[in-house]
């Protein structure tokens, strides 16, 4: 792989990128059973919400790197801060990114119905003023929310709705389980950079809730989404609780982010969070996919 592949590659974040792929996986999955499933519609879905992260990625590669907030980390590589692209391109990487996940979108919104396009605007939207803008909401400790909303409900539910038409309760409730999970990604990352993010007057809820109850956030994220998942199972399909076979993959994070693991040790623990991501996002949509 070339220097700058390799460059613009680290720039979108593949491991963040589980965050795209479970929530249309699921919601695939909540169709299943709901009548034919026209599958152009789901690999469209997943180039919307892979473009969206990308995007968002960029974007906050960007708008970090311009305001100077990531001129000090603790975890990977930034290409502004670090000076591995200069600002302009990163900034035309996250437009191009959103460009793609429009064009996916529209395709959706010509086959369903013109609402999508209001969904999809707002999404770009909210991936671009995460950091940007004149008043970023991921600086005063919304971006939890942010993610909770497009990249658990919206993802998992509007999946579910551009393949059935439908939206559904169950949708609804497997979109909270998979957000709860996207939001602790966010949080224990928030968590270790938690002291560098007050210094630079980036005011995540980290920042805000301090570091106790980060933690505890944390852990109660986590158990949310098994508990969403047994939602599930117990009101529309019990296969769905083959999602509990991920939850080893939780007893090595949650027990190191209650033990005290702090700034490096918890990059450790956001890769284990990833995996218990894709884990519980597997096991969840096969019992979904057999309970259809």
């Amino acid at each position: 792989m070339s220097a700058p592949t390799r460059r613009w590659l680290i720039g979108a974040r593949p491991r963040t990128l589980p965050a795209a792929v479970v929530p249309v996986a699921v919601g695939t999955a909540c169709a299943v059973g709901e009548g034919g499933i026209t599958w152009w519609r789901a690999g469209a879905a997943l180039v919307v919400s892979l473009a969206l992260q990308v995007g968002t990625n960029y974007a906050n590669d960007y708008s970090d790197g311009v305001r100077g907030t990531d001129a000090v980390r603790v975890g990977p590589v930034r290409l502004v801060a670090s000076g591995l692209a200069p600002a302009p391109a990163v900034k035309r990487a996250a437009l191009t990114a959103f460009g793609v996940a429009a064009v996916a979108g529209l395709a959706l919104a010509i086959a369903v119905g013109w609402p999508l396009l209001v969904v999809g605007a707002a999404a770009i939207a909210a991936g671009w003023f995460y950091t940007g803008g004149p008043k970023p909401y991921g600086y005063l400790g919304f971006g939890e929310l942010f993610v909770f909303v497009f990249f658990g409900l919206v993802a998992t539910a509007g999946t579910t709705y551009v393949l059935t038409e439908r939206l559904t309760g169950l949708a609804l409730v497997a979109g909270a389980a998979v957000g709860a999970l996207a939001c602790a990604l966010l949080v224990v990352n928030n968590l270790r950079d938690l002291a560098t993010d007050g210094a630079a007057g980036k005011k995540t809820l980290a920042v805000r809730i301090g570091d106790g109850p980060t933690r505890k956030l944390y852990g109660a994220l986590v158990a949310a989404a098994f508990v969403g998942a047994l939602g599930c199972a117990v009101g529309w399909r019990p296969p769905a609780a083959l999602a509990l076979l991920a939850l080893p993959l939780a007893v090595g994070p949650v027990r190191r982010v209650r033990g005290g693991a702090a700034r490096r040790e918890l990059i450790a623990v956001l890769g284990a969070t990833g995996r218990l991501q894709l884990g519980f996002g597997a096991a969840f949509t096969l019992g979904l996919a057999l309970g259809g």
